[in-house]
């Protein structure tokens, strides 16, 4: 396996991002009734919010020692 491919098969950014893209699709395709209006808002936010973390995560919070 070349490191290229075996660097893009656990970028986790791009992985989260896929995820998030995927979950908003399924919440597309339910059915418009009460309960789902509940549910599918906060099923989005839970499906984005491993992307969001994870950015996160991996930003800079300041100069270190």
């Amino acid at each position: 396996m070349l490191a290229t491919d075996q660097n893009k098969k656990y970028d986790l950014e791009e992985r989260t991002a896929l995820f998030a893209e995927r979950v908003r699709n399924v919440c597309l395709k339910l059915s418009k009734n009460i309960a789902n209006a509940e549910y599918v808002p906060q099923l989005i936010r839970a499906g984005s919010s491993p992307g969001a973390n994870y950015i996160e995560a991996n930003e800079s919070i300041g100069d270190r020692f």
